[in-house]
């Protein structure tokens, strides 16, 4: 995330404060042409694992035969791709972090937090490699049952990956940062080392508070300062493991490697690919242009079409920054001619994409039922409803607002219009139905779907929407390996500092507590949001959702809470948090993407802000909102 050009962010990136810091310079490679290889692979793979799961739909659907060594193949695949995603990410600066303070700070204590930053996040690869290696030799005594060969073939991506992080890191720190920076943050982190070494045998004295300072502390200290999320929680448990228990780092490679490999998960390479061709082909331009014939000419019209827009974009992308970055240009000149203000505008944009992130495909809830062990279908069709109802609750709040909206010179489209815009957004209108239905009806799994989608978008998009280049091709391919990178290490360091959480005791002491907390399931739930709320604002959702699961699941389903209904507030709460000024990030990706000054937009987001938390209330407090129907 360490990008020379990033010391200034532009308000024109819809990504600069989400941690993709000035998202339109670092795609560009600082390293260049030693980036190209590993490049193409990383498309190469992704290719691949596209065609294996058609070749497997294919086999398995229409020749019922399915190929029996498939997932094995995919899982082996999948891990290489996000290790090699993960060194495309650090490259580009793609990897998501909190750049606040970074933001606030004077230009000379940046110049030494920058690389301070990567010398972090080399000593944790540099400390965890040995480990890594060894895991790769342990499991070459193990023999996959369906290819017959040995595991070691799929480990070894982890150890290259680190080895590859830690050349591209070098090179970052030696191009962009200046000697006597450098040195300052290198004798930084071994002073803090040494004192964490010296200060042993307090940690064994204070028990379980350990878990605050060392595990905690750390992810807190390296959040401020700007490193990584992904290598935040990966530093708190390396830190926690070393200077609180006796256990070997290879724990960590192995919690690692679970929690970036269930097979559940392999959709979300695949389902931000089909972001990306959405963007291409401008499928989604097309359902907003439908929309806006059919309901352009009413009073709040322009707003019901963006939360429309929102709603069914979503459930092709899976992607909150790619729907309102598709949906904001088609709206925003003809509502500002009808004399909606920029910041309301930004304001229904932002809430809209929380709104939105429960409709499937969600990666959020892709991710959350990996973790909880909830079943996809059953969430995709619980999001579907959940949103539908944040989308009325919206509604009305537009409506409202829009009492005194200038409708003149408005015309309602005539039937040959809206006929037109219908037949060339039929093809894109399909495509949300076609993933929900067959997800939410078990026609097919979430990665098939999706898989199947990314084709049909493809075809479509080069058929109907003006194609795609096969240099567009090869870009979206690499973003797609980047992107995956950044989320799935993030899963997996997070599930390496859970597990430390769980281990030490501390999740049966959370329960205990929980349980014992007046009030029973209600006011769980009020911690709940409360809890969510909060590190929506802090953090970026996955790591949340990875982090306190593992520990809040389990007491809700004690408490008698449906998982899916507990998903649901789950979600809906981060997400609040996560648009939520002044911390929260996705408030200034959608200001940025408005063009927007965040301080104007602070004032008029807290009324659907508030209608979106009378929402939030219902769903905790009636369980039939997102689990009557499945």
């Amino acid at each position: 995330m360490v990008d020379a050009p990033s010391n200034s962010l532009p308000n024109t990136d819809p990504l600069a404060l989400a941690g993709f810091e000035n998202a339109g310079e670092a795609r560009r490679s600082s390293i260049g042409p030693l980036m190209r290889p590993i490049e193409m692979i990383a498309a190469v793979l992704i290719v691949a694992l596209i065609g294996l799961i058609l070749a497997s739909v294919f086999w398995r659907y229409a020749l019922g035969s399915p190929i029996t060594a498939s997932d094995e193949i995919a899982s082996f695949m999948f891990l290489w791709i996000v290790m090699f995603g993960s060194v495309i990410a650090i490259d580009r600066n793609e990897h998501m972090r909190l750049a606040i303070v970074l933001n606030a700070v004077r230009p000379r204590v940046r110049q030494i937090l920058e690389p301070l930053g990567l010398v972090i996040m080399a000593a944790l690869l540099g400390a965890l490699l040995p480990s890594a290696i060894e895991h790769t030799y342990y499991e070459n005594d193990i023999v996959s049952p369906g290819l017959e060969i040995s595991m070691a073939w799929r480990a070894a991506g982890v150890p290259l990956g680190m080895a590859l992080m830690l050349m591209v890191i070098a090179v970052k720190l030696v191009r962009e940062s200046r000697p006597v920076d450098l040195l300052i943050s290198l004798a930084s982190l071994v002073a803090l080392l040494c004192l964490l070494w010296v200060a042993i045998p307090m940690f064994a004295s204070i028990g379980r508070a350990n878990i605050l300072v060392l595990l905690v502390g750390t992810i807190a200290i390296c959040l401020t300062i700007g490193v990584p999320i992904a290598f935040c929680f990966g530093s708190g448990a390396l830190v926690f493991l070393t200077f609180s228990t006796n256990l070997p780092l290879s724990v960590i490679i192995g919690r690692m490697d679970e929690g970036m490999s269930s097979l559940v998960l392999l959709s979300v390479p695949v389902f931000v690919l089909l972001g990306c061709i959405l963007d291409a082909t401008g499928m989604g331009k097309a359902i907003v242009d439908f929309l806006g014939s059919l309901l352009g000419h009413v009073r709040a019209g322009m707003s019901y079409v963006m939360l429309g827009s929102l709603y069914l974009v979503s459930g092709i992308s899976g992607s909150k920054v790619s729907d309102m970055a598709t949906v904001a240009p088609a709206l925003f000149p003809e509502m500002k001619r009808r004399g909606n203000k920029p910041e309301e505008m930004v304001a229904l944009l932002g809430t809209g994409a929380i709104m939105a992130d429960t409709v499937p495909p969600s990666i959020v809830l892709i991710v959350i039922g990996s973790v909880a062990g909830i079943s996809i279908a059953a969430l995709f069709a619980s999001g579907f409803i959940v949103a539908l109802f944040l989308l009325v609750i919206l509604a009305i709040g537009a409506r409202w607002k829009a009492r005194h909206e200038n409708l003149e010179g408005v015309h309602r489209a005539s039937f040959k219009v809206i006929r037109k815009a219908l037949i060339f957004a039929a093809p894109a209108l399909v495509l949300p139905f076609i993933v929900r239905g067959a997800v939410t009806e078990g026609v097919a799994t979430a990665t098939e779907v999706s898989t199947i989608a990314v084709l049909y978008a493809a075809v479509t998009g080069m058929i109907l929407y003006g194609g795609i280049k096969l240099t567009d091709m090869y870009r979206m391919l690499v973003e797609t390996a980047a992107m995956t990178g950044a989320i799935l290490l993030i899963l997996g360091t997070a599930s390496a500092a859970a597990w430390a959480l769980t281990q030490t005791g501390f999740a049966q002491y959370l329960a205990t507590v929980m349980q014992g907390l007046p009030g029973g399931w209600i006011v769980f739930m009020g911690v709940t949001i409360v809890t969510f709320l909060m590190l929506g604002c802090l953090l970026e959702g996955l790591p949340a959702i990875v982090l306190l699961a593992p520990l809040m699941f389990p007491i809700a389903k004690q408490l008698g809470i449906d998982s899916v209904h507990y998903a649901m507030v789950v979600v809906v709460a981060m997400n609040i948090g996560l648009f939520a000024p002044p911390i929260g990030i996705g408030h200034y990706i959608a200001c940025s993407i408005g063009k927007v000054d965040p301080a104007a937009a602070m004032k008029t987001v807290w009324f659907y802000l508030a209608a979106l938390f009378i929402g939030l209330l219902a769903i905790a407090l009636i369980p039939a909102i997102s689990i009557g129907v499945i």
